[in-house]
C-alpha cells in the first residue's frame, strides 16, 4: 500500500491537520482585519492568507521534506544550542506565554463577556479563567482519548456553525463596507501579511508536522517521496478549508462596522454577529462550541509543552510541568485579550523571520550539501535584524521611545535594508547570504549536517 492512498484517506489527514490549526483564537484575527481594512479588504486578506495559511502549509511540507524527527533536530542544523533556544521559545510562544492564555480570553470574550456587566468584566474574566484552566489542568494531568474524541466532533461542528453564520452574512450583509482605518489606508497588503503572524500557525506547523507525518506513516505510506506527496495533498485540503473560513470571517468583520462600530479585538464581532442574525440562541450555541474548542486547544498545547520540557529536564516530572504551565497560562490570561495580542507582536516579529528562513533553508539544503555554515550564517544575519524588529515593536507597543543604543542600528537598517519599514528587512540579506555561502559550499568540502 506504499503511497496508494484513497481520496478519503487524504481528506482524513487534511481534516485532522485543519483541526490542529483551527484554534478558536484564529477566528478573532480575520474579524479584526475585516473591521479595520474596510474597502481595502481584498489586498489585506491576500497578505493575511500568505502568512496565515501559506506559511503553515510550507512548515508542514518542510518538516516532511527534511526527514527530521522533530523541530529540535531540524534546527540543530544551525547549532545544537540554537536548536534548544529556538524550539523552547517557539513552544513557550504557542503555549503558556501567548496562544494558551488566548484560548481562555477568547472563550470569555466570545462566550461569556456579552452576558457580564461592563463594571464586572475583570472579575468575570478572573472567575472564568480560574474554572477554565482548572479543567485544562485536570485533563492535561490525565491525557485521555476523551479530548481527542471531543476534538473530532468539535471541529466539524464549529465549521458547520460558522458556515451557516458566514453564508447568512454574505446573503444578507449587516451593512455597507466602510473606509479603511489608518493602518490599512496605505499598505493594506503588508499590514495583512504581518497580521497573519498573530495566528501563530506557521510556528505551530513546525511542531504539528511530525504528528501529520506519523499519521501518514500509520496508513502504510513508507517511502519519503510518497510521505511528502501525501503531506502536500492533505495539507492543501487543510489550508483550503482554513482559507475559506478566514475570507468569510474577514468579510463578516468588514460588513459589521456600520452596525457595531470598531471593536478593540475581533472577539466581540462573532458574538455580536451571531446575536444579530440568530438572537440569544445563536450567541449561546456559538459560545458553547467555541468554549469547547478553546478547551481542547488549551489542553493540547499544555500537554505538548509539558512533554517537550520534560525531555529537556527529565528530573522535573511531567505533572509538575503541567501544574507550572497551567498556572503561568492562567496568570497571563488575566491580562486580557488586547494585552496578550499587544505583547505577543514583538515576540512574533522576532520569531517569524527565523521560522521562515529555517523553512527556506530546509528546501534548499540539498543544493548546498546541507552545509552547516549556510544554516548558521543565514540564521545569524536574520537574527540580528529580527531581534531589533522585536525590540522596536516592544517599544511601540509600550508607547516608549527606542532605547538610546538601539537608535543608530535601527537608523542604519532603515537607510540600507529594502522593505525594512514594512517589517521585511531580513528578507533580502537572508537570500544574499544563502546565495553566497550556498555557492561556496557547493564547490567546497565543508562540515555537513545530516538530517
Amino acid at each position: 500500500m506504499n503511497g496508494k492512498l484513497s481520496f478519503s484517506s487524504y481528506a482524513a489527514v487534511g481534516v485532522m491537520l485543519f483541526a490542529l490549526f483551527f484554534g478558536a483564537g484564529n477566528l478573532i484575527f480575520p474579524a479584526q482585519l475585516g473591521q479595520n481594512a474596510g474597502t481595502n479588504l481584498v489586498p489585506a486578506v491576500i497578505g493575511f492568507l500568505i502568512t496565515g495559511v501559506g506559511l503553515p502549509l510550507l512548515g508542514i511540507i518542510a518538516m516532511s521534506f527534511s526527514g527530521s524527527r522533530n523541530l529540535q533536530q531540524l534546527s540543530s542544523r544551525v547549532h545544537p544550542v540554537y536548536a534548544v533556544f529556538f524550539t523552547s521559545l517557539l513552544y513557550l510562544t504557542i503555549g503558556p506565554f501567548f496562544a494558551s492564555p488566548r484560548t481562555g480570553t477568547v472563550a470569555y470574550e466570545i462566550g461569556i463577556s456579552p452576558f457580564v456587566n461592563e463594571s464586572s468584566q475583570q472579575l468575570g474574566l478572573l472567575i472564568f479563567t480560574l474554572l477554565f484552566f482548572a479543567v485544562v489542568l485536570w485533563f492535561s494531568l490525565k491525557p485521555a482519548k476523551l479530548v481527542d474524541n471531543v476534538g473530532k466532533f468539535l471541529a466539524p461542528g464549529l465549521v458547520i456553525l460558522l458556515a451557516v453564520l458566514l453564508i447568512t452574512a454574505i446573503m444578507n450583509p449587516m451593512g455597507a463596507i466602510e473606509a479603511p482605518q489608518e493602518t490599512y489606508a496605505n499598505g493594506a497588503f503588508i499590514t495583512g501579511f504581518l497580521e497573519g503572524y498573530n495566528t501563530m500557525d506557521a510556528l505551530a506547523s513546525l511542531v504539528f508536522g511530525i504528528i501529520v507525518i506519523n499519521a501518514i506513516r500509520a496508513m502504510g505510506v513508507t517511502s519519503n517521496t510518497d510521505i511528502l506527496k501525501t503531506t502536500v495533498k492533505a495539507g492543501s485540503i487543510a489550508i483550503l478549508l482554513l482559507g475559506m473560513i478566514y475570507v468569510g470571517i474577514a468579510y463578516l468583520g468588514a460588513t459589521s462596522t456600520q452596525v457595531f462600530g470598531i471593536f478593540k479585538t475581533g472577539g466581540p464581532v462573532l458574538s455580536n454577529a451571531a446575536s444579530y442574525y440568530f438572537g440569544t440562541f445563536g450567541s449561546i450555541l456559538l459560545a458553547i462550541t467555541i468554549l469547547l474548542a478553546c478547551l481542547t486547544t488549551a489542553i493540547g498545547l499544555t500537554i505538548a509543552n509539558a512533554e517537550y520540557f520534560h525531555t529537556l529536564f527529565p528530573k522535573v516530572s511531567y505533572k509538575v510541568l503541567v501544574v507550572f504551565f497551567t498556572t503561568v497560562t492562567f496568570i497571563f490570561a488575566n491580562f486580557g485579550l488586547a494585552n496578550i495580542i499587544t505583547y505577543s507582536i514583538p515576540v512574533l516579529m522576532f520569531l517569524y523571520p527565523l521560522a521562515i528562513v529555517l523553512m527556506l533553508l530546509t528546501f534548499l539544503s540539498p543544493l548546498f550539501n546541507h552545509a552547516r555554515v549556510v544554516y548558521s550564517s543565514t540564521i545569524a544575519v536574520t537574527f540580528l535584524i529580527s531581534f531589533f524588529d522585536g525590540l522596536k515593536s516592544l517599544c511601540e507597543s509600550l508607547g516608549i521611545q527606542y532605547f538610546t543604543w538601539m537608535q543608530p542600528i535601527i537608523t542604519f537598517y532603515e537607510q540600507t535594508l529594502p522593505f525594512y519599514s514594512q517589517g521585511l528587512g531580513w528578507l533580502l540579506p537572508a537570500v544574499i547570504v544563502i546565495a553566497i555561502t550556498g555557492t561556496i559550499s557547493r564547490f567546497q568540502k565543508t562540515a555537513t549536517v545530516h538530517a
